[in-house]
């Protein structure tokens, strides 16, 4: 935005020192050009008036004398011609050639008119100022006297008053830059403020702090009330962001301790119901234990939007850490949890970051695994960041279901009978949004589902480059 200010800037003091460096420069040369034309004027009227006696007495002896003197002293050439065009006397030999701009002149001369005034010659232009005047006798035309007069000193003079102009017009835009250039910053102090202080704010309201305010005091009234509008702003929404999250946290702890209770005294009901409200009984555990999934995965998402001091954490021991407690789970259910890609990874996240992303993301690959398959855990380095990537050969989801899947409480309409909260990918998604990553789900071929969880890479580690086995579901047998 500065540049395109400054190019404004520049473009206005560009274009007034062209409307009054350009019109005083052709003026200049109009008048030095004018000048020239009268004073030539001048000679040639002399000359057809020097030359009716020698015309008349047909003796042309002195007057060439006298033009070849005049010529030896200003570098004019003159001739005179008769009636009938025929060369009578000039200032040099061999005699100048007439162009048709200068025959046109001396045909408008034997017609009995004057010379007219030269337009403008440019600096680029090396004609000559041709002039021809008639030689009257008794007021009959009996010939023509032309001067010939070289423009090179007019133009040079031309060139450097143009050349001025031009000194002149940089001049003034390298003042403008000078002058534009602190006003443009302090008008845009402001905005660049606004735009760096937008990051900081996220980051503040994501960690709960107090986000830093932009507004300095400086700029434009306009842009100092926008600024303050944005701190107001964005303490309000820090505030209510705040407030969410604790109310969150707060109602899903609160609430624990009555649902405990609860459930312990349906627990304790279990041999005193009768036949008749036996369903009811059952239900009602399910439902109270279904309420303990939701609260738990409430605290989780509670916990993983709080912005925790990022750590460089070992991505092997992360992820042999989790395979490691599921394995008895999975191989309950007849799955088994594979291991492969790069290893000696790390990354920079938070806390116990790929513990809360493996936990959502493989709690879903052993509901939906079908018995006796294999679920592929890989890790790779992938264009600077490190990729965990969770797949299973389960039913999968549709493609437009995809970018939903990670929705807070959002369950698949065909999975709808399956446990869980619709919380687990949620999580997930946010705890890697928080710690710099990103969350993708994948249809790879085969069917099934691949997630992958892409973590920022320690910057004390090399590129490894990517795992060209991570799209293949081909992996060595189980640990």
């Amino acid at each position: 935005m500065a540049a395109r200010l400054l190019v404004i800037v520049l473009f206005l003091v560009g274009l007034l020192a062209a409307g009054l460096g350009v019109p005083l420069a052709l003026s200049y040369a109009q008048a030095r050009q004018l000048a020239m034309f009268t004073d030539r004027l001048t000679d040639t009227i002399f000359y057809a008036s020097v030359a009716e006696r020698p015309i008349t007495q047909a003796d042309t002896t002195g007057l060439a004398t006298e033009l070849e003197r005049y010529d030896e002293v200003y570098g004019v050439a003159v001739l005179v011609l008769d009636e009938d065009g025929r060369l009578v006397a000039t200032s040099r030999q061999p005699p100048p050639v007439l162009d048709a701009d200068a025959r046109e002149r001396v045909e408008l001369a034997l017609a009995n008119r004057r010379s007219e005034v030269y337009p403008l010659l440019l600096p680029w232009d090396e004609r000559p100022l041709v002039l021809a005047e008639p030689v009257l006798v008794d007021t009959e035309v009996r010939g023509v006297a032309v001067t010939i007069s070289p423009t090179d000193a007019l133009r040079a003079e031309e060139l450097r008053v143009w050349s001025l102009v031009v000194a002149a017009g940089l001049a003034a835009l390298a003042l403008g830059v000078v002058v534009a250039l602190p006003i443009v910053r302090w008008i845009l102090r402001p905005v660049r403020r606004l735009d760096e202080g937008t990051d900081r704010v996220a980051a503040a309201v994501l960690a709960g702090a107090d986000p830093e305010p932009v507004s300095d005091g400086t700029g434009p009234p306009e842009l100092r009330r926008l600024s303050a509008s944005f701190d107001r702003m964005a303490a309000t929404v820090a505030q209510a962001y705040a407030t969410q999250r604790a109310f969150v946290a707060d109602a899903s702890h609160q609430l624990r301790n009555p649902l405990t209770a609860l459930r312990l005294r349906l627990s304790n009901l279990d041999g005193h119901v009768d036949e008749v409200a036996a369903e009811d009984h059952a239900a009602a555990l399910e439902e109270a234990e279904r309420l303990s999934t939701l609260l738990d995965g409430l605290l989780a998402l509670a916990r993983a939007e709080r912005t925790a001091p990022p750590v460089v954490a070992d991505v092997d021991v992360g992820v042999e850490d989790r395979l490691d407690a599921w394995r008895p789970l999975a191989e309950h259910m007849d799955l088994r949890l594979v291991r492969g890609g790069a290893t000696g990874l790390q990354v920079v996240a938070p806390e116990g970051a790929i513990a809360t992303v493996l936990d959502a993301v493989l709690d879903n690959a052993v509901k939906f695994a079908p018995a006796g398959s294999e679920i592929d855990v890989r890790t790779a380095s992938v264009n600077g960041r490190v990729e965990i990537a969770v797949r299973d050969t389960g039913p999968g989801m549709a493609p437009e279901e995809l970018e939903r899947a990670t929705g807070r409480f959002w369950r698949s309409p065909g999975q709808s009978n399956t446990e869980g909260s619709g919380l687990g990918l949620a999580i997930a998604a946010r705890t890697l949004e928080v710690a710099g990553g990103e969350l993708v789900l994948e249809l790879p071929s085969g069917g099934g589902l691949r997630v992958v969880a892409r973590f920022p890479r320690s910057a004390e580690q090399g590129d490894d480059g990517s795992d060209p086995q991570l799209d293949g579901f081909t992996a060595p047998g189980p640990h």
